[in-house]
């Protein structure tokens, strides 16, 4: 563990509440790491930034994966999701995915959870990109992550777990021992809470979801800043794999100039039979890849994205017009609702689509029970990286990795209590190094130009020359003493996002291959040799970023592990 000193600029907590517990995010992580551990008769507490069902999850579209139909098994799913990693899953943690998948998903069924169902009452299974077997259970057709969240929300309330919404959480509060006591956060508007306060507890979970808004175009909402990644690092915690930043392929085009939060089109239109095509109707993944559009999502944006420049075109097509209307309305209504409220209809005509910012594969690492490199602060869901993904995720594992990591969270909290409620010591972070203190805040107003400068040098297609113009353009930005005299949401998300997206640059810059997701025009191979590694992140007392490679694939250990010497 690294002690940084450092914060973002808030005002002192002006109240203060405890806990055994505090579980930072809402969505399919976060609600399960609360239920098992009150469950536990642990006190819990859930922080999330808007309300308990505005997070990632209730936008997911496609499905949650899990080896649930005939003829399938663990075995095939971690095949397909070692595949789709590109040679840097950790395979114990994919075969702890995929062995308590099935019965992870049965206990979110118990939980309330209604999926689609066949004729004879078992669960309907589709495909998506890289599976080799139907194994997608989907709900309401296509709003997979909305009957997850609402079934996991009123499970939550069912059970009494205290909540607080409209709460960005801050930082990482620590003991005189260095060890996680709590967390400071910010409540907006009116309720119990207003302001900054604190939750004082020995074990908090980060589960706040991605990053997606680092960039111009994406399909993440708005509270995706990246806020978890920000606060692990601040607080001294290890990161990993950054620069693996999934762009779905196949976003609802609406303009080279449309900026924020994109309408998703499922991979699993894919997966029941639409087809990429051009302008002039042809179909181009046929002889790129085994799997034709349901190749892995990694292999379908590179392939659209080098035929929008062979083409000179802003875009591709996606032809489902074969579904007829009633399967559109049945299958893939949330689609066709934002479809149509664009002046796309497609029953009638193909789809125009282009990739888009949309998973991160790294984050805040852990080991199998979801521990950080920081005493008592764990990690799931998409703001940690559990080595699940690799270098690309393979579709529809996200919400699984969720449930699963959540439970051992929750068990391994529960198996190791605090014997002493932690006391939160003002300052125990500092050292009385020059470094210490409160973060500048920027100008809310970066915002949009941090996002462009992302888009435009570490999105798609990278190179050693636009990414060296990104990180000059982000550490000028950095630089500059013009900061927010009044620290706010605003403000503070903005922060977050700028050391998000240095730490991104920094990593697609020492990643000098291409891998999955990251693809490097200036380094256009895989290298096995020099790269097959994870590279390593943290920011140092000095406040300067500090990125190492591992010396193998696998990951070193987290907790009662020798972090990396400056």
């Amino acid at each position: 563990m690294t002690r940084t000193g450092i914060r973002l600029d808030a005002p002192a907590a002006g109240w203060a509440i405890d806990a055994d517990v505090v579980v930072v995010g809402s969505g399919v992580a976060g609600l399960t790491a609360a239920l098992r551990c009150t469950a536990a008769g642990l006190a819990t507490v859930v922080v999330t930034k808007a309300r308990l069902d505005d997070g990632s999850t209730r936008w997911a579209q496609g499905g949650i994966a899990a080896a649930l139909g005939e003829g399938d098994s663990p075995e095939r799913h971690l095949d397909d999701t070692l595949v789709a990693g590109a040679g840097l899953c950790d395979e114990d943690a994919v075969r702890l995915l995929v062995t308590e998948g099935p019965d992870a998903v049965r206990r979110l069924i118990a939980t309330g959870a209604h999926f689609d169902t066949d004729d004879s009452g078992a669960i309907s299974l589709t495909r998506e990109g890289g599976h080799h077997r139907r194994r997608i259970a989907h709900a309401g057709g296509d709003a997979t992550g909305a009957e997850i969240s609402r079934a996991l929300v009123e499970a939550v309330r069912d059970q009494a777990v205290r909540t607080i919404e409209n709460a960005l959480v801050l930082d990482l509060l620590k003991d005189e021992h260095g060890r996680t006591a709590g967390i400071t956060l910010h409540v907006m508007g009116e309720g119990q809470h207003d302001g900054v306060g604190a939750v004082h507890a020995p074990a908090v979970v980060l589960a706040t979801g991605g990053m997606g808004q680092v960039f111009s175009a994406t399909t993440n909402p708005s509270v995706a800043t990246g806020d978890g990644v920000a606060l692990a690092l601040r607080a001294g915690a290890e990161i990993s794999d950054l620069e693996f930043v999934q762009f779905h392929p196949t976003v609802l085009f609406l303009g080279a100039e449309s900026e924020g939060q994109q309408p998703l089109v499922s991979e699993a239109v894919r997966g029941e039979g639409a087809h990429l095509v051009d302008a002039a109707g042809t179909r181009f993944m046929l002889g790129q890849h085994e799997l034709a559009e349901l190749a892995p999502r990694d292999i379908v944006a590179k392939a659209i994205t080098r035929q929008m420049q062979a083409q000179g075109a802003e875009h591709m097509y996606l032809d489902a017009r074969h579904f007829g209307a009633e399967m559109w309305e049945q299958r893939f209504p949330t689609v066709l609702a934002a479809c149509r409220s664009h002046g796309i209809d497609p029953v009638t005509e193909p789809i125009p689509v282009a990739p888009a910012a949309h998973h991160a594969s790294g984050g805040v690492r852990t080991d199998l029970r979801g521990r950080t490199t920081v005493p008592g602060l764990y990690a799931c869901g998409e703001v940690a990286c559990t080595g699940v993904h690799g270098a690309n995720r393979l579709a529809s594992n996200s919400l699984l990795e969720g449930l699963v990591f959540a439970e051992n969270i929750a068990a391994d909290i529960a198996e190791n209590p605090a014997v002493l409620p932690p006391t939160p010591v003002p300052g125990a972070e500092v050292d009385a190094d020059p470094h210490d203190g409160p973060v500048p805040l920027l100008d809310p107003a970066t915002r949009i130009q941090i996002q462009r400068i992302m888009t435009n040098g570490a999105g798609v297609l990278r190179s050693a020359e636009s990414l060296a113009e990104a990180a000059e353009r982000l550490e000028a930005i950095h630089a500059d003493e013009r900061k927010a005299a009044v620290p706010g949401v605003e403000a503070w998300e903005t922060t977050n996002l700028l050391l998000v997206a240095r730490a991104l640059v920094a990593a697609a810059a020492a990643r000098e291959e291409t891998r999955g997701c990251h693809w490097r025009a200036d380094r256009p191979d895989r290298d096995d040799a020099a790269w097959r590694r994870h590279l390593v992140a943290r920011v140092t007392p000095g406040r300067s970023l500090d990125i190492r490679p591992t010396t193998s694939a696998t990951f070193p250990p987290t907790v009662a592990a020798t972090p990396l010497e400056p």
